[in-house]
């Protein structure tokens, strides 16, 4: 998935790796670059909420959703504003 994503969207909180497939696959990755186990399982539960809120908007394909450090820093609007904005940009969105 990361070698040949078919969209790829940068935000200063995460990167947001998508490819259109026939079911839903769904990764949420934090390197040790965020912190420790406990800033790491936060960043990837913040970024699971926001993929469960919207999931009734989403195409379905294989998603990869990588944490940056900045992640944790930002309040939840702020982060959603951010993740609706990659997935129009990456196509993945049902209602543009």
């Amino acid at each position: 998935m990361y070698n040949r994503p078919a969209k790829t969207w940068h935000t200063p909180y995460f990167v947001l790796f998508y490819k259109s497939t026939e079911a839903y696959k769904v990764g949420f990755v934090a390197s040790k670059k965020i912190g420790n186990a406990v800033h790491r399982n936060r960043a990837k539960r913040l970024l699971r909420a926001h993929f469960i809120e919207n999931i009734d908007l989403l195409k379905s394909g294989s998603y990869v959703l990588v944490a940056k450090p900045a992640l944790l820093s930002k309040s939840f609007l702020e982060i959603r504003k951010a993740y609706l904005h990659a997935l129009k940009k990456c196509t993945a969105l049902h209602h543009p």
